[in-house]
């Protein structure tokens, strides 16, 4: 299916088009909210004039529940995938309990070994949380740790997972993570761990960063244990001011949820996924079923990471365009979502941002 407009183009169904300029991108929808707040994204995408051809395509809760599997990507949505230059997800739902597949996030990173989750947390002009302005980035890794789904049932009532934590990847997403701070000439990285107990994983994890950290010799590494950095999370957010944050898949996911209320709300959290050659955009929220088909959610930061994605194939100055505008709408704190303080639903906002975009 061809939207209106002659620079971005959506295609329902996994084949490619013709134009050999378009950067492709593989598009879930998602669930629950997911389908709605991608929509609004478009809608803003399109008022960019950026070049891209979206392929949409099936995955999540919803279309298992309907055609089951052991996955909840079908088959033709992963020959999309991997003819695309990137991936755009929209928020899924993972369901709970044994004998349910992996969740299409982590199904995704460790397809394409996409390494390195990153979330910039960032106050947002005139939204100002009750702790205060924060700028800071989480990086986690992405493919293993607990979310290696590696589980064993022994007896009725013992159940065992296994973390696992490898040198390389270790090794790969500390070194990503300096190398944003130096992009940012940021001069810390922080690395989380609780190696007082997890001795042997988060030691292999630590060696690894304190390895990489000796070729960059002008950004300071300090090493926090988990339960520390929480408590110091929310009693004095801005030591933590132009650092880089990276730790283990699960302490990361846990943290940077918890980092979110210092900007106001998961809402607002943008998020990518990068491998060596491969990357996957997505808000950092979930898909929140009970709001679905209500048009309330925040779109905010599914706009954002598309427009993180936009800079990514090389639409540099469509995705600066959305950036700004989104910017400006929220600070303004008219046309925003409840959760904002104000009274627009998420195709009112979107089409707020779209207006300044043009």
């Amino acid at each position: 299916m061809r939207l209106g407009f002659p620079l971005l183009t959506v295609k329902s169904g996994p084949e490619r088009g013709n134009e050999q300029t378009l950067k492709t991108v593989a598009l879930i929808k998602g669930d629950g909210t997911g389908p709605e707040l991608v929509d609004a994204m478009l809608l803003v995408l399109k008022a960019s004039g950026a070049k891209a051809e979206f392929v949409t395509c099936d995955a999540g809760a919803e279309w298992w529940e309907k055609h089951g599997g052991p996955s909840m990507i079908p088959e033709e949505t992963w020959s999309a995938l991997e003819d695309a230059d990137c991936c755009f997800k929209g928020p899924t739902t993972t369901l709970t309990g044994p004998g349910t597949p992996r969740s299409v996030a982590v199904s995704i990173r460790q397809r394409f070994d996409l390494y390195a989750n990153v979330r910039p947390v960032k106050t947002f002009p005139n939204q100002v949380g009750p702790l205060g302005a924060v700028d800071f980035l989480m990086v986690r890794e992405g493919t293993e740790g607990l979310y290696s789904g590696i589980e064993y049932k022994l007896s009725d009532d013992v159940a065992v997972a296994i973390r696992l934590i490898t040198r390389n990847k270790s090794t790969k997403v500390t070194r990503f993570a300096l190398e944003e701070a130096r992009k940012r000439r940021w001069k810390k990285l922080v690395v989380i761990c609780k190696a007082n107990i997890l001795k042997l994983t988060d030691g292999l994890f630590l060696d690894a960063a304190r390895q990489n950290a000796k070729d960059y010799p002008g950004i300071e590494l300090e090493e926090l244990f988990v339960d520390n950095f929480s408590q110091q999370l929310v009693k004095n957010p801005q030591r933590f001011d132009h650092n880089v944050i990276v730790g283990t898949n699960l302490f990361m996911d846990i943290l940077s949820e918890e980092a979110s209320g210092l900007v106001g709300s998961i809402g607002m959290i943008y998020s990518a996924n990068f491998g060596d050659d491969y990357a996957m955009f997505e808000p950092a929220h979930g898909s929140t079923p009970k709001y679905a088909g209500k048009d309330k959610v925040n779109p905010t930061a599914t706009i954002l990471s598309a427009a993180w994605m936009l800079e990514y194939i090389g639409e540099k100055r469509a995705g600066k365009a959305v950036f700004d505008a989104t910017m400006k709408v929220v600070s303004s704190k008219r046309n925003v979502t409840y959760d904002l303080g104000g009274r627009s639903g998420t195709k009112a906002m979107a089409q707020a941002i779209a207006k300044l975009v043009r």
